[in-house]
């Protein structure tokens, strides 16, 4: 890879100038130390996440219009100090979290009560996101498929006039 680079340098340099020598010795520091420093952040060890989600994902699957339903996620602290979550915010107002607003102590769980109250039919995906410790923010996200609940009584029975009429 680095070929090409030098086979340039060395078309357009001079290697008898005392400047080509010195133009020379700074691209191939700059060369090393681009190398160094993109292998090293390849081998950094990334950041660990202190708030652990049991489950990012629900699927309430087909649920009837018009009927709240609930579920809870459980969320863990793995880390070395107390956790706060500092919002839980849902995308729209027919979501709604509940969480305690409690400091989570190292190695505990604690629980987040997401509400839907479904208005319109069909699919839906929900994000809701949390924030804790001031800057940190995961996402978890309910979805299903709401079907319409009929309009009105359901239709009368025939057969049941019919029974009443039998005399046994």
């Amino acid at each position: 890879m680095l070929q090409p680079i030098f086979a340039f340098f060395h078309l357009s340099i001079n290697f008898d100038d005392p400047k080509a020598s010195y133009m020379k010795r700074l691209v191939t520091l700059a060369v090393l130390l681009t190398t160094f420093f993109f292998a090293h952040a390849q081998t950094a060890a990334p950041a660990t996440e202190v708030l652990q989600l049991k489950q990012t994902e629900h699927d309430f699957g087909k649920i009837p219009q018009g009927k709240p339903v609930y579920y809870t996620f459980e969320i863990t602290n793995t880390g070395s100090t107390p956790l706060k979550l500092d919002n839980v915010q849902a995308s729209c107002g027919c979501t709604t979290p509940e969480w305690s607003r409690d400091a989570i102590a190292p190695g505990t769980s604690a629980q987040i009560k997401v509400g839907f109250n479904a208005a319109a039919e069909g699919p839906f995906t929900k994000p809701i996101t949390i924030v804790y410790d001031g800057t940190h923010s995961q996402q978890i996200v309910i979805k299903g498929f709401v079907w319409k609940a009929p309009e009105g009584a359901a239709p009368a029975n025939a057969s049941i006039q019919f029974l009443k009429k039998q005399t046994l």
